[in-house]
């Protein structure tokens, strides 16, 4: 008869290459920058006084904008 496993689990639950994750990496990374970017374009324009829907479509572009760089930017393996 085999022991069971008494490893411990890693940190969080998860193997470090989990193949159930929901996003990889990559993609985390640019919706992770796009979000900050167009977070900060839509905090910006409604500092310079733009009204709060213009700064939340200013948010939006910015994020659709960086969203594209950074998927062309950051390198695929």
């Amino acid at each position: 008869m085999s022991s069971p496993d008494t490893t411990p689990p890693a940190p969080g639950g998860a193997a470090p290459h989990d193949a159930t994750s929901l996003l990889g990496l990559r993609a985390a990374l640019v919706l992770t920058l796009s979000i900050l970017t167009g977070i900060g374009a839509g905090v910006l324009a409604a500092l310079a006084g733009y009204h709060l829907a213009e700064a939340v479509l200013v948010g939006g572009a910015a994020t659709g904008a960086a969203a594209a760089l950074f998927n062309w930017v950051i390198a695929r393996r």
